[in-house]
């Protein structure tokens, strides 16, 4: 039950109440916090955040996995087309009968086979960038684990008769630690004609830089390629000129290849894509690659 209270007992209170109310201070300015509203995202690293995906995303893992799951299933069948072939019309042009050649998968090395990120790894933890010494020392510990799916495509296509090219372009002296590096972690290498390295050596052929092109015509005169497997676009055909109308014009005949006979890996921490944007001028300075990139970029 409530109890009564009488009025004038109440307002007794509610005037008592109010003597001991303090005055009120005069208002604090309110700062706007937007940022515990809407967090702001990371400051920007490119080689950092490429690194750092490369090494922790699912998403890296799985786009490897599906690339070479996708090809396992289809190579028998290319390997019973007698026709069927991988290599673009200028590799192809100096030996242009498929008749009686050996089936083979052909394979780019750092980043398709080997992953390469504790390397890049280390040039983020040093402050430091890409040079040859450090690269040459890094290939020669021979410890880069295999990228998903990679061991079993190629050891599958190996248990079919199916031969295994790997075509890199490691400089020469590196070639023993890059075969090491292939057999300790468990790829097929059926001998060291199975590799051809940058310094590889083919008569009539001139190469112009490190484009693959020569080495691809020198596996063309005994082998029917039916799958070639690359993180950069040279690693499939010769790209006359880097830049983005010259890499768009090369691949512009072999777009229906990619994902048949062409298999593209991604590699988001190198590669001539990114040269391109800057024009190839490793002269500028970091900020002058930097815009450049920017000025690549689409808004809409």
């Amino acid at each position: 039950m409530m109890k009564f209270v009488p009025a004038a007992f109440a307002a007794a209170l509610i005037l008592a109440g109010c003597a001991h109310v303090p005055q009120a201070a005069a208002p604090v300015p309110v700062t706007a916090t937007p940022a515990a509203e809407a967090p702001a995202a990371p400051s920007a690293d490119d080689n950092l955040n490429a690194v750092a995906w490369s090494q922790n995303a699912s998403e890296h893992d799985f786009i490897y996995l599906q690339t070479y799951r996708d090809a396992r299933e289809k190579l028998l069948k290319a390997k019973k087309d007698p026709t069927w072939d991988a290599l673009p019309k200028d590799d192809r042009a100096a030996h242009p009968s498929l008749k009686g050649l050996k089936p083979a998968v052909v394979l780019d090395i750092d980043e398709t086979a080997l992953d390469n990120s504790p390397y890049q790894a280390r040039l983020i933890r040093s402050g430091g960038e890409f040079n040859e010494a450090e690269w040459a020392a890094w290939c020669k510990e021979a410890i880069a684990r295999p990228l998903p799916g990679a061991l079993e495509f190629t050891r599958f296509a190996a248990d079919h008769g199916i031969a295994v090219i790997y075509i890199s372009n490691r400089a020469k002296d590196l070639d023993e630690a890059t075969l090491a590096n292939l057999r300790s972690a468990g790829f097929p290498v059926a001998g060291k004609q199975s590799f051809l390295g940058l310094g590889t050596f083919v008569e009539g052929c001139e190469q112009v830089g490190s484009e693959k092109g020569c080495r691809r015509q020198l596996v063309a005169k005994d082998y029917r390629v039916l799958m070639q497997f690359g993180d950069q676009i040279g690693d499939f055909a010769n790209v006359p000129g880097n830049t983005a109308q010259g890499r768009a014009k090369a691949m512009a005949p072999y777009t229906a290849w990619i994902g048949e006979r062409w298999f593209v890996l991604p590699n988001p921490t190198y590669g001539a894509w990114e040269s391109a944007l800057f024009d190839n001028d490793y002269g500028l300075q970091r900020n002058e690659r930097r815009q450049k990139k920017i000025d690549s970029l689409r808004t809409k």
